[in-house]
């Protein structure tokens, strides 16, 4: 997929994706900061600076103005925040390219931050905490990294604190934006379509042309933006000793469970093998964790595996919503599976399944240009370094039966095993004596 890159003087980075046969285009900007740059005392802010940046801006004082802005042209817009970047997105159709820079320029660099919308909007971020607290099934990830990296930066919720999100003023976001936003962190792409049905050499001019204008259009609205020396996180030690569990009383009819061990980190070299490895385990209906904890033992739901991977530590997880009264049954169940990846019981119909998944997914997702403009961005960001589709394909190629198997034996050791639970129990004793291979 090509793509350019192009770098203001301020240290911004601009890519650009044509997507040839799409008439959408996508304006992403993400900014290399989230949760884990908090100090304690402004846990959550990251995730509310997002909230209040739809809030109103001196061009657009007020929430109407923006959402009528955009829903105007047809167009979709949101936002996220993760532990390590932030990002501000709108989608809409090609024509309107110039007016989405200049919307989300206008968000980033001149957002109002009222005194009276930051109060309204606490109610808003404190109901969406309950939300989570009301969902075990999304509840439960967070708590199995609190667990994994404690009371560190890294292991605090990204929703943040209520009593923190109650405190905030309207000086803590100029602060956290005079701290942490800046060109040098933040990388915008625009991903979209192009018109293919002109001669190959009038393609290559209109997209040059198109180009020089995109760029021009982004130093209009940003080039201004003054440089700064991006912040570095806090880094956490990975070491662990012995097997660890944090139980989450919940009066549920079901339990749900996150086990796992440490992992790889963002850039790791094998952490294309831990993805296969990851999909063999629980990477759809057909893995060895679904067939046998649902359709033969029936013991769960739902069950998956996954990778969360920061700069310096990554884990590896399966989550479940199990019966509890079963739920011994169902993690005993899971770590025999992992027991038997650990064998080296490989078959290389499995491996190729898994490898074909895991691109035929990639595939799905490169027909959405936001999809594209995340890919691009977040790797840029994060691993500074553009990650094509098809390099990434490539190297999911290029695992083998004896990569699997070595990065199986590689991660799972008891010493490193962790298990999160939300449910009916006040004991971690008794789920202990179980983490054991």
């Amino acid at each position: 997929m090509a793509y350019q890159k192009h770098t203001l003087k301020n240290g911004l980075r601009l890519i650009t994706v044509p997507m040839p046969s799409v008439e959408s285009v996508t304006v992403l900007i993400l900014i290399g900061v989230g949760s884990r740059y908090e100090e304690k005392k402004i846990n959550g802010i990251s995730h509310f600076l997002e909230h209040m940046a739809f809030k109103g801006t001196q061009k657009r004082p007020t929430a109407l103005a923006i959402a009528s802005t955009i829903d105007g042209i047809g167009g979709e817009f949101n936002a996220f925040t993760s532990k390590d970047h932030t990002g501000y997105y709108i989608k809409a159709a090609k024509k309107h390219l110039p007016l989405l820079v200049d919307v989300l320029s206008d968000m980033l660099l001149d957002s109002k931050f009222d005194p009276v919308e930051i109060e309204k909007e606490k109610g808003v971020i404190i109901e969406e905490i309950n939300m989570y607290e009301d969902t075990p099934m999304r509840k439960v990830s967070d708590i199995y990294e609190n667990l994994l990296y404690g009371d560190t930066k890294l292991g605090r919720d990204i929703s943040g604190d209520k009593d923190v999100i109650r405190a905030v003023k309207r000086e803590n976001f100029l602060d956290y934006i005079d701290r942490f936003y800046g060109p040098a962190n933040t990388v915008i792409t625009i991903a979209g379509g192009i018109d293919n049905q002109a001669s190959k050499l009038q393609r290559h001019k209109e997209a040059k042309n198109r180009e020089s204008k995109t760029i021009k259009s982004v130093e209009e609205y940003l080039g201004n933006w003054k440089r700064k020396k991006p912040l570095e996180p806090e880094l956490v030690d990975d070491k662990q000793e012995e097997p660890a569990v944090l139980v989450h009383f919940k009066d549920t009819k079901q339990a749900h469970l996150c086990i796992g061990v440490r992992g790889y980190h963002l850039t790791h070299p094998d952490r294309f093998k831990l993805a296969v490895l990851t999909n063999v385990l629980g990477g759809g209906m057909s893995s060895r964790l679904f067939i046998e904890v649902r359709e033969r033992r029936g013991l769960a739901y739902y069950v998956r595996s996954s990778n969360e991977q920061y700069k310096e530590v990554g884990n590896f997880v399966t989550q479940a919503g199990v019966d509890v009264d079963r739920i011994d049954d169902a993690i005993k169940v899971i770590l025999e599976e992992f027991i038997k990846i650990v064998a080296g019981n490989i078959q290389y119909e499995e491996l190729t399944k898994a490898k074909e998944n895991l691109k035929g997914k990639l595939t799905l997702e490169l027909e959405d240009s936001r999809s594209v403009a995340s890919l691009f961005a977040t790797t840029e960001l994060l691993e500074g370094k553009i990650k094509t589709p098809e390099e990434i394909f490539a190297q999911v190629d290029a695992v083998t039966i004896d990569d699997v198997a070595a990065v199986a034996k590689d991660i799972f050791r008891q010493n490193t095993l962790n298990l999160a639970v939300i449910g009916p129990f006040k004991e971690e004793s008794r789920f202990i004596r179980l983490l054991k291979f």
